[in-house]
């Protein structure tokens, strides 16, 4: 019987095709896995050949071999001598050996099955992994993993926040992901890469799976450090009490106090969300009251209820604007801050738009050498491993941040929090923001934030924190 039914999927080239296909696959498959238990690293592309390529391949040999043997049949029956050819074989189970050998087939189906279910859920696997979404699309997506490893939410994986639980936004996403494939192997995918600001789940889906809005409780001390542009880089200090509030208690305060879920808040903006027309708030009690921009159109835009990521719109893509890197690569030695003019030189050399990375460092690195060379060549000598450290500090920082073929520079993502690359809060926040009475949404810095220091060289109340 081993001999009819190995001589029955050989016999044909459609059959020996896909013997050959789902043995050669398998083969490959159980090497892989192998490799990858005894801790092989193969990057995003060896999951996707592991569990999803070489899957197909698998149950592809394994469909062609009955389609080849039925078309066999199919043709002897018409070759004279032939018509008695059954199309389908026939089984006589009160045959031992039938019997065995059928058993045998059922075992090895039941493997395959195994087989393709396990790679299937690591395909799904590898599919929603950091890797797969940040670095199989090569440059494409290189801004967006760039951002993401150097966010707070660093160890969050990307389907968490962008797919979520559940099967539907699941099937929802891999859709979508079908016509992302196609662009990008056609390159069809724009420059820069849009946020995606109206095909995101709902933030109580995804964001206060862990973000609980009642809990967002108690006010935070932020301090922060800046450089003045001067031959000293003249340290300076900036403090503020962050309110953060909530809505735990009787009254909610704050800046969640947006996230009462006693109340809701809908706007009209145009699409990008910049422009904010029309705010529409509702009390518990079922009070409503309208705000708008005198300024705005009055028809057009489109309506939204509020939620997290109308501010925090950049919780795990943070560009930092230039000014900011320059301070932290400074605030963090990298920078060597007695260097004169560091400060200014390097906010000037970085704030620029250079074809790729490869030429910002080298224009950086040359600018800087060259700077000291003619205005401090005592320095630029005796300093000179300093300057090129700052150099490669400065590359760094422009590296992370900007990324020319993907035309993302220092201001393509506004982040909303604050107002400082975008207006942020002042969207709704503003003067021209009133009701029909004239009366105005509050635009008191202080309900928000205490500022404790600005800009100051050595602020009093940094003396008392050390005594403390």
């Amino acid at each position: 019987m081993f001999k009819n039914f190995f001589a029955s999927i050989t016999r044909n080239a459609i059959s020996l095709i896909g013997t050959a296909l789902a043995v050669a696959a398998l083969v490959l498959i159980l090497s892989l896995f192998a490799m990858e238990q005894f801790g092989f690293e193969g990057g995003p592309y060896l999951g996707i050949l592991t569990y999803l390529i070489l899957p197909m391949i698998f149950a592809t040999g394994l469909i062609l071999i009955p389609i080849g043997v039925i078309l066999w049949r199919r043709k002897m029956r018409k070759t004279p001598g032939g018509e008695g050819t059954l199309l389908l074989p026939v089984f006589d189970l009160n045959v031992a050996t039938t019997r065995r050998w059928m058993l045998i087939f059922l075992g090895a189906t039941m493997v395959n099955i195994i087989i393709l279910a396990s790679a299937t859920y690591k395909g799904v696997e590898v599919m929603e992994s950091v890797e797969f979404c940040g670095l199989a699309c090569h440059s494409v997506m290189e801004p967006e993993h760039t951002a993401h490893a150097r966010s707070p939410h660093s160890r969050v994986a990307c389907a968490d926040c962008h797919i979520g639980p559940g099967a539907d936004w699941f099937v929802k996403s891999k859709l979508d992901g079908a016509w992302q494939l196609v662009s990008v192997a056609f390159d069809l995918y724009p420059r820069p890469v849009p946020t995606p600001l109206h095909d995101l789940r709902p933030a109580r889906d995804t964001c206060e799976q862990c973000h609980w809005p009642t809990k967002h409780v108690g006010d935070k001390l932020r301090v922060i450090k800046h450089y003045k542009e001067d031959e000293a880089n003249t340290e300076l200090t900036t403090a503020l009490v962050l309110k953060v509030g909530g809505a735990e208690g009787l009254e909610p305060s704050g800046i969640h106090w947006h996230v009462n879920p006693g109340m809701e808040i809908r706007y009209r903006s145009d699409e990008t969300r910049e422009e904010i027309y029309e705010v529409e708030y509702t009390q518990a009690d079922g009070t409503v009251t309208n705000y708008s921009d005198r300024k705005a159109p009055e028809e057009g835009g489109i309506w939204r209820t509020m939620d997290c990521v109308d501010c925090h719109n950049r919780p795990s893509h943070i560009y930092q604007p230039a000014h900011t890197e320059v301070d932290r690569v400074i605030n963090e030695g990298h920078v060597d801050r007695s260097l004169p003019f560091v400060k200014r030189e390097g906010l000037r050399l970085i704030d620029a738009k250079y074809p790729s990375h490869e030429d910002a460092r080298t224009a950086i690195s040359d600018g800087l050498h060259q700077f000291y060379a003619e205005n401090y060549p005592e320095i630029a000598e005796s300093k000179a491993d300093a300057i090129s450290a700052a150099a490669e500090a400065l590359g760094d920082a422009y590296s992370v941040n900007v990324f020319p073929g993907m035309e993302v520079w220092w201001d393509t993502y506004p982040n909303h929090i604050g107002h400082e690359q975008s207006d942020g809060c002042a969207r709704c926040h503003k003067r021209s923001m009133r009701t029909a009475e004239r009366e105005q949404i509050s635009d008191d810095c202080d309900n928000c934030h205490i500022v404790l220091a600005e800009e100051e060289e050595d602020p009093d109340f940094l003396s008392l924190l050390r005594s403390e």
